[in-house]
């Protein structure tokens, strides 16, 4: 489903990802992590080219990220992209926010689109605040309206780039079960975060970064019980130790 091959990427004279090479096949979990500033959101930003490369290539389904030619709207509207901090439009309310992409982007009718957020939304367990706004909503809430606004766009995979790290701890877990049902149902899932926890009980493999390099890139079990690299294993000390 995703393919990384090579991809080298510098901001001016700061090489910040090196040599990062990937694969995650369909239905497959994947979990990113490593210390701040490793590089972790930057390559998953670039897998949908929301930064963009200067060296290697990316295959999404068949499609090549970094090609002049392809259309990045259309691959976008595939790859579902869940952010930090939501991301949502504060002056729109929770269906508008869920319906707007549909319609402009995928050409539904605004009654088709509708039916397709109330029933998502209805699913992260939300449905009674369809015609709030935003800001009326608590971090957690916003973050599951998130999700299912990426998949509203019936994506062929899902990214997310440390969903709960803008959370208070009571909310963690609201958001954290949606992605397990999604991780359960079969959904490909690219995952930046540092919950563990989430890690253990659903990822296939875990990808280990460090100073713009994959470090590992191995079966949970492994890297949870006996990470090869001296980085990964201080790593591991310092975020299981609490």
């Amino acid at each position: 489903m995703i393919e990384i091959n090579q991809i080298n990427k510098w901001y001016g004279n700061f090489q910040v990802l090196s040599n990062c090479s990937a694969r995650v096949s369909k239905g497959e979990v994947i979990v990113v992590c490593g210390p701040s500033g490793s590089g972790k959101s930057t390559l998953i930003k670039c897998v949908n080219a929301l930064e963009p490369f200067q060296q290697g290539e990316i295959i999404v389904d068949g499609i090549s990220v970094g090609d002049l030619n392809t259309d990045l709207a259309k691959l976008r509207s595939r790859v579902g992209m869940v952010f930090q901090h939501f991301e949502l439009f504060p002056h729109l309310n929770i269906m508008d926010n869920l319906t707007l992409a549909q319609e402009k982007v995928l050409g539904r009718s605004h009654e088709e689109a509708n039916q397709k957020g109330i029933g998502l939304l209805d699913r992260v367990g939300l449905k009674a605040q369809a015609y709030k706004f935003p800001g009326q909503l608590s971090g957690g809430q916003q973050q599951r309206v998130a999700i299912a606004r990426a998949l509203c766009m019936d994506p062929i995979c899902m990214l997310f780039d440390e969903p709960t790290s803008a959370l208070d701890p009571e909310m963690i877990n609201e958001v954290l079960d949606v992605m397990v049902e999604l991780a359960q149902e079969g959904m490909t899932m690219m995952c930046v975060t540092h919950e563990m926890g989430f890690a253990r009980k659903v990822a296939n493999r875990v990808i280990f970064m460090d100073q713009g390099r994959i470090i590992e890139d191995c079966d949970k079990e492994s890297f949870f019980g006996s990470p090869r690299s001296d980085r990964a294993q201080q790593f591991l000390a310092k975020i299981l130790s609490h």
